[in-house]
């Protein structure tokens, strides 16, 4: 059984983290610094692998077999690159801050979201570290690819 001021700091871990992902993701996305969807990552990944610091895998459906055969080859790929990678569930809060900065974009203007790869910001990197630390940790904990929940707002 885990104790309570552990299950505590875990949800405080995992929702800061969340946080931080969400800013970092807004600062890489107006910085230029975001490719979004599985086809144009799996692209830069082939051509400029050291240039990403960050893949963001993002389901909502672990049902969908082939976006878990995408995601299961990307994380091959950025696991032998020595990308860090992080699952997330909430792809509709993903829409919603990414979109949120064109207000005139739709979902499918806003792209496939399933798959997203930072590169080299140029600022904001407190949360870019914030997120590789809680994914090192979570590695630490035998979490092989770490996993956050986005929130609704």
């Amino acid at each position: 059984m885990i104790p309570e001021e552990n299950f505590g700091s875990t949800e405080n871990r995992m929702q800061s983290a969340s946080v931080a992902l969400e800013e970092l993701l807004v600062t890489a996305q107006k910085q230029d610094c975001l490719t979004v969807g599985i086809y144009e990552s799996a692209k830069l990944l082939n051509v400029d692998p050291d240039s990403v610091v960050l893949c963001v895998l993002a389901a909502d459906d672990e049902d969908d077999v082939a976006l878990q055969i995408h995601f299961t080859l990307l994380q091959s790929f950025c696991c032998d690159s020595g990308i860090t990678i992080l699952r997330v569930s909430g792809v509709h809060r993903l829409h919603q801050i990414l979109g949120a900065l064109d207000p005139n974009s739709n979902q499918e203007e806003c792209g496939d979201l399933h798959c997203m790869l930072v590169t080299n910001p140029q600022a904001d990197h407190c949360r870019l570290q914030e997120v590789g630390m809680y994914c090192q940790e979570s590695r630490r904990l035998d979490q092989w690819v770490p996993e956050l929940v986005l929130q609704e707002q």
